[in-house]
């Protein structure tokens, strides 16, 4: 039988964390509150005409939107770097905020499909946390994902994921996403 993200969180997560922090309610207890998935391609498109820019663009925007199930938004750069050959206003990335199912959906995939798939993969480093309890990771091949077949992708990128957590200490965000399911290195 599977157990979904939510389903374990509801039943496994709450209990456990309300025993090891001390809380009186349930609803005092850390949840994750969403996922920002982001990219750049600001190097892939130095440099080139306007016509290869929105072929990346696009190709990097469909593959995303296959990964995380939702539309990208274009992030514009804030100003101008002449020795990156970038101009104000100018799409250097794309970046999806997941929330509710989609993101449960998403970080199901992340724990038991991606991470392990990821080349190289130890566990994920206690520093990777900020102190709030927020958990950043890098990918750095989006071929990593089922979704996106690797005979067709054309420019392989990277992917920032950041789950961001209602937690108050590192220590409470680690223990949160540890018991989800996260490999977590002790």
């Amino acid at each position: 039988m599977v157990v979904h993200l939510s389903e374990k969180y509801n039943t496994e997560v709450i209990p456990q964390m309300m025993k090891k922090f001390g809380y009186k309610s349930k609803m005092a207890v850390s949840r994750v509150e969403k996922v920002v998935v982001n990219t750049g391609f600001g190097r892939q498109i130095a440099g080139k005409s306007t016509e290869e820019q929105k072929k990346i663009q696009e190709a990097v925007l469909a593959d995303l939107a296959l990964i995380t199930g939702q539309r990208p938004i274009l992030t514009k750069a804030k100003k101008s770097i002449a020795s990156f050959k970038i101009r104000e206003g100018l799409p250097i990335g794309a970046k999806v905020v997941l929330r509710g199912k989609r993101m449960m959906d998403f970080l199901e995939r992340l724990i038991h499909i991606v991470l392990p798939r990821t080349r190289d993969f130890q566990g994920i480093e206690p520093n990777s946390f900020d102190k709030k309890g927020n958990l950043t990771i890098a990918i750095l091949e989006h071929i990593a994902f089922p979704e996106i077949l690797p005979e067709k992708a054309k420019d392989i990128f990277g992917l920032e994921i950041t789950v961001v957590t209602n937690a108050k200490s590192k220590e409470e965000g680690m223990e949160l996403l540890k018991l989800l399911g996260f490999p977590i290195k002790s």
